[in-house]
């Protein structure tokens, strides 16, 4: 997930050692200029790590964003592993600090795809477009090393990285994994179940490589929905999740699903509807996708738009 060398995100070219066919050098050219203009623009240079200090460094940063100094989410010895065997450790830096991390591993040799397991931005340093530099070093990476595809998981209830996932790069959710990691217990999840989608970054992807230059394409609910979308989760005026009445799922080819704003600061303030809403959440948008409906983008104010499939 990071680049090469400190002056930014320089990313060497790196013949694929799969049978898959690599980029081209002028396609991964541009891929790394675009993460070397993001991390400019978020004040930060992006490497990869493999020092024990730089390692040790990640590890912290991970304790600290998810509160969990006791049980830290990756350990110094996998760290250390991961990086040995080939796999992405990366790191932004802001003046010798580290400010963001982000690690992954890759799948079977046949499935040609990089899973990235874990990512996080320092809490002080939020805002600035960091994780975003990040994944374009993580692409500028995979794509150096003849790699297709990046996949991770992610909260479907929090919108503030469905809009990141889906809308700022591009990925696109391809499976509804309830309770994925079980009980986590820490300062992001609390005692929540680990409902996750998975999403799949498409590299190559015309729509993708738009949307790492800033040209993205939101969904629109309101339009959606003049045009006879069914609105099958909504939130009522005490921030309630609130199913659709009078339209079942089958009547619409497009189903509008709603998130909270915010669902971190509710598990902290009303966890008994932060509850209702992982429930709601998991029988609508769970069982839509499960069903093979597409997920094909996020509108700002909290929609998952899903259309049906024939």
């Amino acid at each position: 997930m990071t680049a090469q060398g400190e002056s930014g995100a320089a990313v060497p070219v790196v013949r694929a050692v799969s049978p898959h066919t690599p980029i081209g050098v002028d396609d991964l050219e541009q891929a790394s200029q675009v993460c070397d203009a993001a991390a400019r623009q978020a004040g930060v240079t992006v490497r990869s790590l493999t020092d024990l200090a730089d390692l040790a460094a990640v590890v912290e940063l991970f304790a600290d964003v998810w509160g969990r100094s006791a049980n830290p989410p990756v350990s110094l010895e996998m760290l250390r592993a991961l990086t040995k065997a080939g796999n992405y450790v990366g790191g932004a830096m802001d003046r010798g600090r580290l400010v963001g991390a982000c690690v992954g591993f890759f799948h079977a040799p046949s499935e040609d795809a990089l899973h990235s397991h874990i990512a996080g931005v320092a809490p002080g340093s939020t805002g600035r477009n960091i994780g975003f530099a990040l994944k374009l070093h993580q692409r500028a990476w995979a794509l150096g090393r003849g790699v297709e595809e990046v996949a991770w998981t992610f909260d479907p209830l929090v919108s503030r990285n469905a809009w990141f996932n889906l809308v700022k790069l591009g990925a696109h959710p391809t499976e509804y994994l309830t309770n994925f990691y079980g009980p986590m217990v820490d300062d992001l999840n609390g005692t929540d179940d680990t409902d996750r989608l998975l999403v799949r970054w498409r590299l190559r992807d015309p729509a993708a490589a738009a949307a790492c230059v800033g040209d993205v394409r939101p969904a629109d609910a309101a339009r959606e929905v003049a045009l006879g979308a069914a609105v099958l989760l909504d939130v009522d005026s005490g921030g309630r999740p609130v199913r659709a009445r009078g339209r079942t799922r089958a009547e619409a080819p497009v189903a509008l699903v709603r998130v909270p704003p915010d669902i971190e600061a509710l598990r902290g303030s009303d966890p008994v509807t932060a509850r209702l809403w992982r429930e709601e959440v998991r029988e609508v948008l769970g069982e839509l996708v499960q069903a093979g409906h597409r997920v094909e983008g996020f509108d700002r104010s909290g929609y998952y738009v899903v259309r049906r499939n024939p």
